[in-house]
């Protein structure tokens, strides 16, 4: 599902207003049972429905709507994230029950919330794992081609067997012009005089047409194709589910026209100015709360080794502008003495004890928030490239300079999805998500990405 040009999952958004629904009346039973039973809770109190908000905001923040934990059937495993997430929920309540002695949540009520809460949603989420995989409430899909493109569809999740996919791959059709045949016989299907695409859809019950044939001249079916869509069939061309399935642009599967008439890459300058004001913003909250840490940082790294404590090195920004950009030095002063530009590398030599940590958290970043105010970055976009590498890169990797048509930014859509990249296969995967960013980049995506960016530093995810 599309929310503000996000593609947000289905399973994700149904168990996410699942849990918004089970917190509130997991906290409003709570509240109406003995001992508590206040004389008056209106159904939409302000403390309850925030209350319900504050939770649901450290289940995202502790990485339960994540695919890898939504897809686990394991109630341990769960828990393991689950139990925390409640624990630091009642640690805040008891707090502002503390500041406001007249608060509807008293510590008797807090210690009765977590057990209702965790059982609520241990029972939820049990029932959500066993409904949600079952093939009734999967997307049952057509596939028009028969070539390798079309076959990695059921292979883009590499840890996912086909079984586990929010979708169902019904058959695979073949056109004239195709040769290939998927491996699996009994779901090959061609088209013929008697048979329709729209015959086959009806067939197998279909809700969706995946286009994937690489040739299209000559090839495609327009006229079935436009009859089995007024018939009220969604018909989608392979790079649209690729990029909706993993929230990605697929480079494999990309062509120039379908950038060029595709939905996004919009700029105009309401979106810009939105961005911009929200970039002040972003970056002055972020400088006030971490200003005790920068302090704290800088001492450290004077303590531990020769050199300023600043590092500004020459990024590549937007429209290919030259900017300088500014970190913690988190390596020897003596680094690339040598004037050679290096990756980046797990266990890196070069690296100081403080600069190893400071990495980890990402706390190397923050005064980056200089270049935000200064105009030559943003809050979230691609990460700023050196320009050696942006050359290297540009030459082997197809669309690299497209990341730069907007400011980049101190932290991404491919930082949190992404690993720490250090080659060039990790400049090609980054790109894709970077290009995913470009396309559909909103206020909705950049506050997103910030829940991801505080999960990825209190996981210590992708860092080196």
């Amino acid at each position: 599902m599309r929310i503000f040009g996000h593609y947000i999952r289905r399973r994700v958004l149904m168990l996410a207003l699942a849990e918004l629904l089970v917190v509130y009346l997991c906290l409003y039973l709570v509240l109406t049972l003995p001992p508590f039973k206040p004389e008056i809770l209106s159904v939409l109190d302000p403390e309850l429905v925030a209350a319900t908000l504050v939770v649901f905001m450290v289940l995202t923040l502790a990485g339960l709507y994540e695919a890898d934990y939504l897809a686990t059937r394991s109630i341990l495993r769960s828990l393991l994230r689950l139990v925390p997430a409640i624990l630091v929920v009642g640690g805040l309540l008891l707090a502002y029950a503390a500041v406001v002695p007249a608060a509807l949540f008293s510590p008797v009520a807090v210690g009765g919330g977590i057990v209702v809460l965790l059982t609520g949603l241990v029972a939820e989420r049990t029932l959500w794992c066993n409904l949600s995989e079952a093939d009734a409430f999967k997307r049952r899909l057509l596939v028009l081609g028969t070539g390798t493109r079309a076959c990695s569809i059921e292979s883009i999740h590499a840890d996912k067997p086909p079984e586990q996919l929010p979708y169902k791959v019904l058959g695979y059709v073949a056109t004239e012009g195709e040769k290939d045949c998927p491996q699996d016989g009994q779901r090959h299907l061609r088209l013929a005089d008697d048979t329709s695409l729209m015959d086959l859809v009806r067939q197998h019950r279909a809700h969706e047409i995946v286009v994937a044939i690489r040739d299209r001249r000559g090839n495609l079916p327009v006229r079935q194709l436009l009859d089995c869509k007024l018939h009220g069939v969604a018909v989608t061309d392979v790079s649209s589910f690729f990029e909706r399935e993993q929230q990605k642009v697929q480079l494999e599967s990309l062509n120039a026209s379908w950038l060029i008439f595709g939905e996004g890459f919009r700029q105009h300058w309401t979106r810009n100015a939105t961005k911009r004001t929200f970039d002040v913003l972003a970056s002055s909250t972020l400088l006030l709360a971490t200003l005790p840490v920068m302090l704290v940082t800088a001492l450290a790294i004077k303590l531990e080794s020769r050199g300023p404590v600043f590092y500004w090195q020459t990024r590549v920004g937007q429209g290919n502008e030259l900017f300088d950009v500014c970190k913690f030095r988190s390596m020897r002063e003596d680094a690339e003495v040598d004037g050679v530009a290096r990756w980046a590398v797990r266990d890196d030599d070069r690296i100081t004890r403080v600069g190893r940590i400071i990495r980890k958290l990402r706390i190397d970043e923050l005064p980056q928030v200089i270049n935000v105010f200064q105009g030559s970055m943003s809050f979230v976009g691609p990460r700023p490239e050196r320009p050696v590498f942006v050359a290297q890169l540009s030459e082997q990797i197809p669309y690299f300079p497209a990341r730069h048509t907007i400011r980049p930014g101190i932290t991404g859509w491919a930082q949190v999805r992404y690993p720490y990249g250090a080659s060039v296969e990790d400049a090609r995967q980054k790109l894709q998500y970077d290009l995913y960013y470009v396309k559909n980049h909103t206020l909705f995506l950049d506050i997103l990405i910030l829940f991801e960016t505080v999960k990825v530093v209190l996981f210590g995810r992708g860092a080196r």
